[in-house]
């Protein structure tokens, strides 16, 4: 199994002054050495922080931690059958009185169709979809 990092766990790294590598390195030793990855969807949010930054500074920091992140993790696209899985627990959820926010949806559906668990600091969302592995950090 390898691990799909959510944005609220690199938000808050980032935040925090970490290091893409120090994430990674306390997110392997909490979860073991697997594949750590990214979902396409998870970089939209991060880049829409980017163009949200309050001070050039905090632009900066943003961009030079996407940058480090994009040289170390690789990044699942958002494919089509990826769009099926969602769209399908989406339904099912939805039929149940169950909303989940689109990005999470879109996120634990590239994790779930991966195989992979999901990584976040906010697992509330991630625990409506049922199958998925969701690690807390």
């Amino acid at each position: 199994m390898g691990l799909i990092l959510d944005s609220s766990a690199l938000i808050a790294a980032e935040r925090k002054g970490e290091t893409v590598a120090q994430l990674l390195k306390r997110v392997l030793a909490v979860m073991g050495n697997q594949e750590t990855a990214l979902s396409a969807v998870a970089l939209v949010e991060l880049v829409h922080g980017i163009h949200r930054a309050n001070t050039p500074p905090v632009r900066a920091r943003r961009e030079a931690f996407i940058e480090e992140l994009l040289a170390d993790v690789p990044v699942y696209p958002f494919t089509q059958p990826i769009a099926l899985l969602a769209g399908r627990v989406d339904a099912e959820q939805q039929s149940q009185g169950v909303e989940i926010p689109f990005q999470d949806l879109l996120i634990g559906a590239t994790a779930l169709h991966l195989e992979y668990a999901v990584v976040t600091g906010n697992p509330r969302h991630f625990r409506m979809i049922p199958g998925l592995v969701v690690k807390e950090i």
